[in-house]
């Protein structure tokens, strides 16, 4: 599933070639995603794109009627190609441009969205969201303060959305080894101190990661253009039974709502 980062550098790839660009049309080629494409999305036709924004895993197509809501679900992506090119098989929505150019909505399983918000909405979906963790909203405080009396698992306290938004499975994983607290240890018995270690782990994972997914905006100019997962250096996540690279003892796999979880035994307490 793609993470914040991931969303992210869909946004920065996508935003010079709509922002302040007029809208030809959008096509709707199979409108049964997630939830049913609103025929509201109609309303773009014509319209300038004012501003292309991310809110937690959600990109936001403003107009001066409203905004359109993109999710990328479990296996979507997004592409700019020349408007003549012949659509691929899962291209299910489609933003033309007077450009001549043409965003795609690729989703083999369906699992992502195309939703409308008019002006003055706020839609349901952004409802109970958390803070965005690169905003000065997400602070230790602000994160120890949640945690009170929470018995839930330090990972998944930090992947709920209702806590903080973007925080995915891969950085969570990366973010506690870094900060050396276990993936298992109860969110309401971590202290104020380790928090202030944890917060800015976060936050830099998550930017050292949009950074490094910079380096492949080019492909969406292309016909085959996905960011995908970018090729990273990770310590911990997907390297089960390898050896840590602080103390070289073999990294343990544990499941920690259903996802994978690895730590080092020795260096994470």
């Amino acid at each position: 599933m793609p993470e914040l980062p991931e969303v992210e550098v869909s946004r920065l790839g996508i935003q010079p070639y709509l922002e302040q660009h007029i809208i030809q049309c959008v096509k709707v080629h199979n409108g049964k995603l997630r939830w049913p494409v609103p025929e509201e999305v109609q309303l773009l036709e014509g319209e300038k794109v004012l501003a292309v924004k991310r809110r937690a895993k959600y990109l936001l197509i403003e107009s001066k009627h409203g905004t359109a809501i993109l999710h990328l679900g479990m296996s979507g992506n997004l592409r700019v190609v020349d408007g003549a090119e012949p659509l691929k098989k899962h291209d299910h929505v489609e933003i033309i441009l007077a450009s001549g150019k043409s965003l795609r909505l690729n989703d083999p399983r369906r699992f992502g969205a195309f939703l409308w918000q008019g002006v003055g909405e706020d839609h349901s979906v952004f409802e109970k969201l958390g803070p965005e963790p690169l905003t000065e909203l997400f602070t230790a405080e602000y994160l120890f303060e949640k945690s009170r009396g929470k018995k839930q698992p330090i990972k998944q306290f930090v992947m709920d959305n209702h806590v903080v938004v973007g925080v995915g499975n891969i950085y969570a994983n990366e973010s506690l080894f870094k900060a050396g607290i276990h993936p298992k240890k109860e969110a309401g018995k971590i202290s104020l101190k380790r928090y202030q270690v944890l917060t800015p782990i976060i936050k830099e994972t998550l930017s050292a990661a949009i950074k490094q997914g910079g380096t492949t905006l080019k492909d969406f100019a292309q016909s085959d253009g996905k960011p995908g997962y970018f090729a990273q250096e990770l310590l911990v996540y997907g390297r089960k039974g390898e050896p840590c690279v602080s103390c070289e003892t073999p990294l343990k796999e544990i499941r920690l709502g259903q996802r994978s979880t690895v730590y080092c035994s020795k260096c994470q307490r």
